[in-house]
């Protein structure tokens, strides 16, 4: 009976290590793993409250700990966005950072970009898709 129990502490113990590994978020280690990250919280706004295919371009640090160092700016907005659209796509921006924040950096990485700044384009080029029209009168027939 105690080696029952003593095997089902092992085996409890190494599924929650397990667990807790598949947890941690992959550490970022490179320049182009921070681009990906952010690109992986970014939510556009939905297409009825903003118009799609607006870009917006912000510039944010990061501290060693990965969170957010300073004011993120906003350096880049489509010129055709409306203030309705601007203001959901800053709000976007804002809950993508907050969505990304700690990053997860290595060791090496969190020295290297230590207030460096990252200029950051959030794309929303999907396109609603449009109504298909049916034209039976093109159809052709086989006589």
């Amino acid at each position: 009976m105690a080696t029952t129990r003593s095997g089902l502490v092992c085996c409890t113990a190494a599924l929650l290590s397990i667990a807790s590994v598949r947890a941690e978020p992959a550490r970022v280690d490179s320049i182009k793993d921070v681009y990906a990250r952010l690109r992986t919280c970014w939510k556009p706004p939905a297409a009825s409250r903003a118009n799609p295919g607006i870009d917006i371009t912000v510039i944010v640090s990061f501290n060693r700990d990965g969170n957010i160092f300073g004011h993120p700016k906003i350096t880049y907005e489509s010129q055709e966005a409306t203030d309705d659209d601007r203001l959901n796509y800053r709000i976007a921006v804002m809950e993508a950072l907050q969505r990304c924040t700690p990053m997860p950096f290595t060791e090496g990485m969190a020295g290297a970009v230590a207030g460096r700044p990252f200029a950051v384009q959030f794309r929303n080029r999907k396109i609603p898709p449009q109504p298909v029209e049916k034209r039976a009168w093109l159809t052709t027939k086989i006589l």
